[in-house]
């Protein structure tokens, strides 16, 4: 799947491109019916809520789930953000965030590119996400909330979270999130019909399968879910290969140190079967916790 002209402007614009229904029920749900037997295992990959047992994150599903895999290799995730950063991605995240019913606890407000630059030492913002919804996503269950524009202002000023959720981050100050939205529209109004327009801050929702494409220094963030829909998402963080991460502060299972350009499979996919590799099928393996604070140096040829 291409970007025409247009979509490559607003999302230059507005730092987010939004897809309603892009996935249908089918594609998605193989997707579903595999998260529960991964949440349930007890592995240092699920991190779990403060205060629950529910997952919060599950991270690389791809290298141990047979759907999962197909699904990082989409060419409707891949091919979009080849066209927006002009080369090749690696797979630097993949991420099943799990806002479970009742429990789903908050995501501050923040820049992904943040924790990259801080955590990873990523070069440049030459990253971004690509999220699916696996759960119809409405105004009760936790959406994703953007400051609109809010990535033209690059890497902002944050301070390390290891308080709020089970998960730490590098998140932006209330008195500059109030700044930022000002800048963006404020409050906004609302149409003949009652619909919020002309905000700083925006939230796509809509059913499963949809997706959002959306720069890695656009500021967001989402509420906890109290209501009793569960909102699952599955996010790509793919990064340029000429962007990778110069240090493995993280274990591998969150930051993938694996540099090699994704190779698309064909656009059925999730209703195919097509045989992918499972590295981590039989288990976590030792590699994969270690961590260093060492720089190193690209050994790799530019794309």
């Amino acid at each position: 799947m291409r970007l025409t002209p247009q979509q490559q402007q607003q999302f230059d614009h507005d730092g987010y491109l939004f897809f309603p229904g892009l996935f249908t029920p089918e594609e998605t749900g193989a997707l579903t019916a595999a998260v529960p037997a991964l949440y349930d295992r007890r592995e240092a990959y699920n991190v779990r809520e403060k205060d629950s047992e529910a997952v919060r994150t599950n991270f690389a599903a791809h290298m141990y789930s047979e759907p999962f895999a197909r699904l990082a290799r989409h060419p409707r995730m891949i091919q979009p953000v080849e066209d927006l950063l002009g080369e090749k991605l690696y797979m630097h995240q993949f991420k099943i965030n799990g806002k479970m019913a009742f429990e789903g606890d908050v995501w501050q407000w923040h820049q992904d590119y943040g924790t990259w630059l801080n955590d990873d030492l990523m070069p440049t913002e030459r990253a971004m996400n690509v999220a699916i919804f696996l759960d119809d996503v409405n105004e009760f269950n936790g959406p994703l909330m953007f400051i609109r524009g809010s990535h033209k202002k690059g890497v902002l000023q944050a301070r390390h979270d290891l308080r709020t959720t089970s998960y730490p981050l590098w998140t932006v100050d209330n008195d500059l999130i109030r700044q930022l939205v000002e800048r963006s529209g404020g409050k906004g109004g609302y149409d003949a019909d009652g619909r919020p327009v002309g905000g700083g801050i925006v939230s796509p929702k809509g059913p499963a399968g949809s997706m959002i494409l959306f720069h890695s220094c656009l500021v967001h963030a989402s509420t906890s879910n109290l209501s009793p829909f569960n909102r699952v998402s599955v996010y790509l963080s793919l990064c340029a290969v000429s962007n990778h991460i110069r240090r493995h502060k993280r274990p591998e299972y969150i930051a993938h140190r694996d540099f090699t350009p994704i190779s698309c499979l064909p656009d059925d996919c999730l209703r195919k079967h097509y045989p992918v590799d499972l590295p981590w099928e039989s288990g976590l393996p030792a590699s994969a916790l270690q961590t260093s604070l060492e720089e190193f140096e690209s050994t790799l040829v530019t794309p």
